[in-house]
């Protein structure tokens, strides 16, 4: 059975495609991808995966590489589909994680799912737009920013921009990873990690996969981060832990400031390293975590 390509159906009969990777045998842990991105966003090496213990999940978000759009979603509906997969996984209780636009989606799960859920992270995740204010992109690359602006202006405005980033990224990722994002102004730390060459080719398949059936996940993820989330972040009831990076560029560290002081007795872990992190690290540490509750 190939686990990179299976099914599930989310509760209003649209499918959904996820992927495992891991430990089989392990305690079920949600991976939620970035934004853009796909169920083979993951740690490029499985035995590493393996060797924390956790059966890793992951799927692509509504619109995303081979799941079917939800148009007019809002980041609350990402949690119904995460318990459809469960279900049609035969898992009970399971542990969550997102990074980046993935943070705010796993902070949702947190928060409507929580009789199921043992413990959620959120890593460089945004914070809600309505929550900041003007302080939303202080901070921000130049390049996030007229993204987010293209979102507040509507789908109409924002559509053919992403098309136009989607081809831009397809092509600089089949050149060279590691100079993907050129326009942006990443940390030196960040550069390292896409130049990494166990990385090359998982950012590669990336790339085609996430929008193998067009653009409709991204538009609708940066048309769900400027929109109410549909849940409160001060209702989460489960652990939770807050990673944020002090250096990032992308989601600046404002956003992790005011996630870690409205999720109840969230535990914040802090990064010098930029958006990306030091995988390798993050990966056994986190598991690490999110597996002690369980």
């Amino acid at each position: 059975m190939d686990k990179t390509r299976q099914m599930a159906t989310a509760p209003d009969g649209r499918t959904l495609m996820l992927a495992e990777w891991g430990d089989p045998d392990g305690f079920p842990v949600f991976a939620l991808h970035g934004t853009p991105g796909c169920r083979l966003n993951r740690h490029p090496d499985n035995e590493l995966m393996r060797s924390t213990g956790a059966r890793v999940i992951t799927y692509d978000r509504a619109g995303y590489g081979r799941s079917d759009r939800h148009h007019g979603r809002v980041v609350a509906d990402g949690a119904a589909d995460v318990a459809a997969i469960a279900d049609a996984l035969g898992i009970g209780r399971f542990a969550v994680t997102g990074g980046s636009g993935g943070g705010p989606h796993a902070l949702a799960v947190a928060a409507l799912l929580g009789d199921r859920v043992t413990r959620a992270s959120c890593v460089v995740g945004v914070a809600p737009y309505e929550a900041l204010g003007e302080e939303w992109i202080t901070g921000m690359d130049p390049e996030n920013v007229k993204e987010f602006g293209w979102a507040l202006q509507g789908e109409e405005r924002l559509t053919p921009e992403v098309v136009r980033l989607d081809e831009e990224f397809r092509r600089e990722m089949a050149a060279d990873p590691a100079t993907a994002l050129s326009g942006f102004e990443l940390s030196e730390a960040d550069r390292k990690v896409l130049a990494r060459q166990d990385l090359a080719q998982l950012l590669r398949d990336v790339a085609v996969e996430q929008t193998i059936n067009g653009v409709g996940g991204w538009v609708d993820d940066d048309l769900a981060f400027v929109a109410p989330w549909g849940f409160d972040p001060a209702d989460i009831k489960v652990a939770v832990q807050i990673s944020y990076g002090t250096s990032d560029v992308l989601v600046p560290p404002q956003h992790g400031e005011w996630l870690a002081a409205t999720v109840p007795g969230a535990e914040v872990r802090l990064n010098e390293l930029g958006h990306l992190g030091d995988p390798d690290t993050d990966l056994v540490e986190r598991m690490a975590w999110l597996l002690d509750g369980s």
